[in-house]
């Protein structure tokens, strides 16, 4: 039997070094724990510009249909801000969740002990903090036609169109239960079904494909503004949060800063099953690119090994190997190891990105 597939993507700016320390992980679980995986590496953004005057090459997208999970770092960077629209970077990772047809995005807002006190919330409130956002990815109204700006009378308007269609609905609520059973077996359903109409229609898909096939599972609704007044007040109360494109895009973000850096999240998007039972999928930090420190060896690199943490379980069926990590990175945070984006406080000396990689290796070592 052939070993599982992974293609890298490093991109650009920051990317190339965490994910370097990424490689060394899955270096160790060949080495140390016999989990070889058939590792391929390509480019995408702006270095797939710069190479080849496109962000995504057709034989690059090609491999990502054929692998059974993407790897991605970070695109994009100001020096590509003056590049047509259709060639931008960002337009490399839009082309691989819509090609991948990637609809599940999956963002856990997780927040160690030893970083509690780095958030802007109290302790108490986010300490042990354990959530995980499901984000419909590839409808509403970032999609949804017509859209643009057009003329009426003498001012111009700006349109979007919020739009779904029940299958849409229907296949991320099954992701949000089936990720539920592996968890808390609690779904929050957030919406805004008091003003619109596709809120009304969310609502009752999800409500349907409940009684119908997830009974055992715990559901509730909220409207999504009081659901981003409630991760603020008490995030503790949730488990699963499934919602529409454009609230799951803000309330992912607001549960990001909950546990006080975006250097420590990991996401995934998952698409329907292949002929092996895997669900298409790409995993990459939620963090952007960062050109301003990019070579100066002052990335955190914990959100992109968490990433291959969250293939490990959601692609390979390998949950006690992608808790061995997890307990890892809690084990050097806990040793008072920070990255300079995890300094609060005056007279604690960063780590450089090959040291934080260094000690989680040592820590996975710990845990043979």
């Amino acid at each position: 039997m052939s070993n599982p597939s992974l293609l890298i993507l490093p991109g650009d700016g920051i990317g190339p070094e965490v994910m370097a320390e990424v490689k060394r992980v899955i270096d160790w679980f060949g080495d140390k724990r016999g989990l070889a995986f058939d590792v391929s590496e390509d480019l995408v953004g702006g270095a797939a510009y710069d190479a080849h005057g496109t962000p995504l090459t057709d034989e690059t997208m090609a491999k990502a249909q054929e692998v059974d999970a993407v790897l991605l770092g970070a695109v994009g960077g100001p020096k590509y801000d003056n590049l047509d629209f259709s060639v931008k970077p960002e337009r490399g990772l839009l082309r691989l969740r819509k090609e991948m047809d990637l609809f599940s995005n999956l963002r856990p807002a997780q927040c160690f002990d030893a970083l509690a006190d780095f958030s802007s919330l109290k302790r108490e409130v986010v300490a042990g903090l354990d959530i995980v956002i499901v984000r419909e990815l590839t409808s509403g109204i970032y999609f949804g036609e017509p859209r643009g700006i057009i003329k009426e009378g003498n001012e111009r308007v700006g349109i979007n169109t919020q739009r779904y269609t029940e299958s849409e609905i229907d296949r991320v609520a099954r992701s949000a239960f089936e990720l539920a059973r592996k968890r808390g077996n609690k779904v929050c359903s957030m919406e805004k079904a008091n003003v619109m109409e596709s809120g009304i229609l969310w609502r009752e898909v999800v409500q349907k494909v409940h009684d119908e096939d997830y009974p055992d599972v715990e559901l509730s609704h909220m409207y999504a503004d009081a659901g981003a007044m409630q991760l603020c007040r008490w995030p503790k109360q949730f488990d699963v949060i499934v919602t529409d494109n454009l609230f799951g895009d803000l309330l992912s973000d607001a549960a990001a800063m909950l546990t006080g850096s975006l250097g420590m999240l990991p996401s995934a998007s998952l698409g329907a099953p292949m002929a092996n039972g895997r669900p298409k999928a790409l995993y990459e930090p939620v963090h952007g690119s960062a050109p301003d420190i990019a070579g100066q060896g002052k990335a955190n690199p914990i959100a992109c090994i968490l990433s291959f943490a969250m293939a490990l379980r959601y692609s390979f069926d390998q949950g006690d190997e992608a808790k061995r990590i997890e307990t890892a990175v809690e084990k050097v945070l806990a040793d008072g190891l920070r990255t300079a984006d995890l300094i609060g406080e005056e007279g604690v000396e960063p780590v450089s990105t090959r040291q934080m990689g260094d000690a989680i290796l040592a820590a996975l070592d710990a845990s043979l």
